[in-house]
């Protein structure tokens, strides 16, 4: 099997990714920075999400596992102290393969289209903290012009991250949907929108035709857009998902708990 890892540099971590090459080299496995079928994640949360976006380009042949040294690790399974265990299991490549969904979003512009895949979520906002007007349809048409600071999209997984903190509901990712959530709108006698995250399964999208054609903010995951000249942005659960390889069972609802709940 070919592996690549990819560490959040510290010393704890970068002391494992040292451990884990050499013992997997040991036995008969190739580092493969170019085209991996198992990339390991050392770090939190964030270090993953960088894995997924160098790796978006091959996820049917790619698989994802994840060691937490970071501040959360919510897509991470294993513990340092677990690494051993791991780097035996790897060795016998035992292991299930459990796929995640993810969103496409697809700003169109009149020169050219941006295409994304995130892992979390994607937002859009206006760059300088202005109000963004928006118009937001769905499949059968117009559903309402939003005012406020953004919006947020998030895929299942995704609904533990930024989505939660703005009061949005958590998903469990065997569901192939994305969830839309309101970032501080503006409701009162002049201006409506509907208050509430909604949800959308596989077959719908959401459509934005923006207002004006000053710069807006777009964010897929951690990373950062500042693109002029947006007519439509168009958000749709990905035909593509992400590949997790599951060494031994974690369930989604005792990740959350560990995440949120248990000391």
């Amino acid at each position: 099997m070919h592996f690549q890892i990819i560490s959040r540099r510290d010393e704890i971590s970068s002391e494992l990714q040292k451990k884990m090459i050499e013992r997997l080299i040991d036995a008969g496995m190739a580092l493969n920075e170019e085209s991996p079928e198992l990339v390991i994640s050392i770090g939190g949360d964030g270090t993953l999400l960088s894995a997924f976006h160098k790796y978006q380009h091959r996820l049917k042949e790619t698989c994802f596992v994840g060691v937490h040294t970071g501040h959360l690790g919510f897509y991470a399974d294993w513990n340092p102290e677990e690494v051993d265990e791991l780097i035996d299991l790897i060795i016998k490549e035992n292991f299930d393969v459990i796929e995640y969904p993810l969103v496409e979003t697809k700003v169109i512009c009149a020169d050219k289209t941006h295409e994304f895949l995130s892992l979390n979520e994607s937002t859009l906002k206006m760059p300088r903290g202005t109000t963004l007007v928006i118009d937001v349809s769905l499949r059968k048409g117009l559903f309402e012009r939003f005012r406020g600071d953004g919006i947020c999209i998030s895929t299942p997984s995704g609904s533990t991250a930024y989505n939660k903190s703005l009061g949005g509901a958590i998903i469990h990712p065997s569901f192939r949907a994305m969830q839309l959530t309101e970032i501080a709108s503006l409701n009162n006698r002049v201006f409506r929108t509907v208050g509430s995250p909604m949800v959308f399964p596989d077959t719908h999208f959401v459509r934005i035709t923006t207002t004006t054609e000053a710069p807006h903010a777009v964010t897929v995951d951690h990373l950062h857009f500042e693109i002029d000249g947006i007519e439509e942005i168009e958000y749709r659960v990905a035909k593509d998902t992400i590949r997790f390889a599951r060494f031994r069972p974690f369930p989604f609802w005792q990740r959350v708990r560990e995440s949120f709940i248990s000391n």
